[in-house]
């Protein structure tokens, strides 16, 4: 499967729990934190769910010779 990169731009404080724990699930605690992940349709809705706090990279397309 192909990976897509994560990375929280923005606080949760103020948002509610469950956002948080959403931003939690996908391994992000910091501001500027980053993580890799595989593209499943379980990480897309976390990252829907959050989309106002993190930014989310496509992945990659696997580079031909």
């Amino acid at each position: 499967m192909s990976k897509v990169t994560v990375k929280m731009m923005r606080s949760a404080i103020g948002f509610p729990r469950d956002q948080r724990a959403t931003l939690l699930g996908l391994g992000l605690k910091r501001i500027n934190q980053q993580r890799e992940l595989e593209d499943t349709p379980a990480v897309r809705g976390m990252i829907f769910k959050v989309k106002h706090l993190v930014h989310a990279e496509p992945p990659k397309s696997p580079e031909r010779d």
